[in-house]
């Protein structure tokens, strides 16, 4: 009892944070009190401080860190910024280097080419005659004769098989516009430009060309008959009325219609003894003078085309000419055709020139035979 009694005595406790101390130490090692020599009364710091004790110096430090984080944590969501936001990786633009080329050289285009069709395998029946396949299969009898070795007599033995050449295809011409029929009549009328002049009106006019006033302001779109000085008209000469004219309707202006061939009839055979061939055809109305019937004839037989005539009529039939006839034995098959044309002028021979006034008729067929075969000599 007496050493613990002592042992009091040599201990002092700070008053501040209750640390143990010697009796004699003037000043607490942990918060720094100074105690008055002999008492246990302390003595503050001459400058203002606030001391606190250990554990509660960590509960507020404590404190004040949530306090902080939480004003962070609501700074943040105000702003809509959050922490779990990922960083925006910087992007890095690469530049490319441009590295000049050639450009290819442009090559004409090869235009395509017909490939040959393997001829057709005919197996010859009764009747059947090299003319009558070549018109069938539109071939030249020469095509044929050539490709089975057969001569120009084309002897057909029923069961013979024999080669049919295929025609080489070629490109369609280019559809043509078919126009309405009062298009088509304006379109082929003939006209005339004219500059009005001082002293003109447009019934001198349509006096001086034979043309009424209502034709003139019908092509030039005109609502009355004053005209002036420089003005340009269109003057229609197909609607020229003429003198003594039994009505002043003018005739309709083409494009005819497609003649229509009579004889011969299609397929039909001349021999020897027909010196001549006559080509008729029906008539496609009443033609002016500067339009005619042009008729075409080819001997197809040959193949090549070379073999034909062109010539340009008045009249509805047409003579073939003797020269046409083929001089050997073999008979020769020809086509022919009719269109209308019109005549527009002339090129520096003389020679005419016509276009097109009307459609083209259907072809036909006829066969002609050549020089009377040699006599055999008897032996």
């Amino acid at each position: 009892m007496t050493e613990k009694t002592e042992k009091q005595k040599t201990t002092r406790t700070c008053p501040v944070c209750g640390t143990k101390l010697t009796e004699s130490a003037e000043r607490c090692l942990v918060c720094g009190t100074t105690f008055f020599p002999g008492t246990n009364k302390t003595k503050r710091r001459a400058s203002s401080q606030i001391t606190l004790s250990l554990p509660l110096a960590l509960v507020m430090i404590a404190v004040f860190t949530l306090l902080a984080a939480g004003a962070t944590y609501a700074a943040l969501r105000l702003t809509g910024i959050s922490e779990d936001a990922p960083t925006e990786t910087p992007t890095i633009t690469l530049t490319p280097t441009v590295t000049n080329t050639l450009e290819p050289t442009a090559t004409d285009t090869p235009e395509p080419t017909w490939t040959p069709l393997p001829p057709i395998e005919y197996s010859v029946v009764e009747n059947d005659t090299c003319i009558g396949l070549a018109v069938y299969y539109e071939v030249s009898v020469r095509s044929i004769t050539d490709l089975n070795n057969l001569g120009t007599e084309c002897f057909l033995v029923p069961g013979q098989t024999v080669l049919i050449p295929q025609p080489t295809l070629t490109s369609s011409p280019t559809p043509t516009v078919t126009l309405e029929p009062i298009a088509a009549t304006e379109e082929a009328c003939e006209k005339l430009e004219y500059i009005v002049e001082a002293d003109n009106t447009l019934f001198s006019i349509s006096l001086n060309y034979a043309v009424s006033m209502e034709a003139l302001k019908l092509y030039n779109n005109m609502n009355t008959d004053v005209v002036y000085e420089g003005q340009p008209l269109i003057i229609p000469l197909c609607e020229q009325v003429l003198p003594n004219a039994p009505t002043s309707t003018p005739t309709p202006i083409p494009p005819y219609p497609a003649p229509n061939l009579l004889l011969p009839q299609d397929g039909q055979a001349f021999t020897l003894a027909n010196d001549t061939v006559t080509l008729q055809w029906a008539s496609v109305g009443t033609l002016r003078d500067n339009e005619f019937y042009r008729v075409t004839v080819v001997d197809v037989t040959e193949g090549s085309g070379d073999v034909r005539i062109t010539d340009e009529v008045k009249d509805t039939k047409y003579i073939v000419p003797v020269s046409l006839r083929p001089a050997e034995t073999a008979p020769h098959v020809f086509r022919w055709s009719v269109i209308t044309v019109r005549q527009t002028g002339s090129d520096p021979e003389g020679k005419a020139i016509f276009e097109i006034a009307g459609s083209q008729s259907t072809y036909r067929v006829f066969s002609w035979s050549g020089a009377v075969p040699a006599a055999t000599p008897e032996s």
